[in-house]
């Protein structure tokens, strides 16, 4: 064997980065639809471009998906165009013409409303974000769409925890799927368990045509910013960190926060709903979590319940 052909050509480990990339994609988005039942036999599924490394990798796994699925769905791909200024109309088409979807364009002007009434300066998020999507609902059931997909990331969903905690005084995320206001609409967020820096990565090496928006994407100060550069700068520092946070949006106690409404503390008793609200001590870690098979705290939580009981 020759020098040159034992050295893996630059080609071949894209190739195989991708490979990679897309099959740890497939699955996270396969266990999230899976989950949730984000997607059933015989529906139409309206995927929402933005032009974004987001929406293009859920459109290309879920076609990935959807040509080895036991069910039938179909896939049909929206893009709203809001009119902003130097805005390259000509991208998705073609882009969505090579790989052979059905898609739609809709056109309005929703960028002259925003700067309008958003003063300068100030976050047009929020309201551009309302008014994309009314529209988008109202087109899904133009076409007879009855899932709407969405291209947020487990980043995403931890951003919006923290923004609504440390901003809002809510616990409260993007749920993976949910039904709208008015009951007409069901949303899903295939992504869920997908982390943004595959995403990119792989969106890179896919060669996407990315569309910046020079609407709201350029506002450095907005507080989305703070809360993903102070997740960055833990994961950096803590590996591992990002993966527990999300699991505990899966694994919510009622009984051990302070929700009047959500738990019925006025009436709780001695005795009562023991193994949920009972002994302090043994029940201080949810029995789901920090414990290895046989019910025993894990090695590693240890010295962290010793140091709490000696309070």
């Amino acid at each position: 064997m020759t020098e040159s052909a034992a050295v893996e050509s630059p080609e071949k480990k894209i190739k195989v980065r991708i490979n990679k990339l897309q099959k740890r994609l497939r699955r996270e988005v396969g266990r999230a639809i899976e989950d949730f039942n984000m997607i059933e036999d015989g529906d139409k599924v309206m995927v929402c471009l933005s032009g974004g490394k987001d929406s293009y990798a859920m459109l290309d796994i879920l076609m990935n998906l959807q040509k080895s699925a036991p069910i039938s769905f179909e896939i049909v791909a929206v893009n709203l165009d809001q009119k902003q200024p130097g805005f390259p109309e000509h991208i998705l088409p073609e882009y969505l013409e090579s790989i052979g979807v059905e898609f739609h364009i809709i056109e309005r002007d929703t960028y002259s409303i925003v700067k309008e009434v958003v003063p300068e300066g100030k976050t047009t998020c929020g309201l551009c974000s309302r008014l994309r999507r009314g529209t988008l609902y109202g087109f899904a059931e133009k076409i007879g769409a009855n899932k709407i997909a969405l291209g947020h990331h487990r980043d995403d969903i931890l951003e919006t925890f923290f923004l609504n905690m440390f901003y809002g005084g809510k616990l409260k995320a993007m749920p993976p799927k949910l039904v709208s206001d008015d009951g007409k609409n069901m949303v899903i967020r295939p992504l869920s368990y997908a982390r943004e820096k595959d995403i990119a990565e792989y969106g890179e090496l896919k060669e996407f045509p990315i569309i910046p928006c020079n609407l709201c994407g350029s506002q450095e100060n907005l507080q989305r910013q703070v809360i993903k550069e102070m997740l960055n700068g833990w994961d950096k520092t803590h590996p591992g960190r990002i993966e527990t946070m999300f699991r505990s949006l899966q694994h919510v106690v009622p009984s051990h926060l302070a929700d009047t409404e959500l738990f019925n503390f006025k009436e709780l008793q001695m005795g009562y709903a023991h193994g949920i609200a009972g002994d302090s001590v043994t029940n201080f870690f949810d029995p789901r979590e920090g414990t290895e098979e046989g019910g025993e705290p894990r090695a590693e939580k240890m010295p962290e319940m010793i140091d709490i009981l000696a309070l």
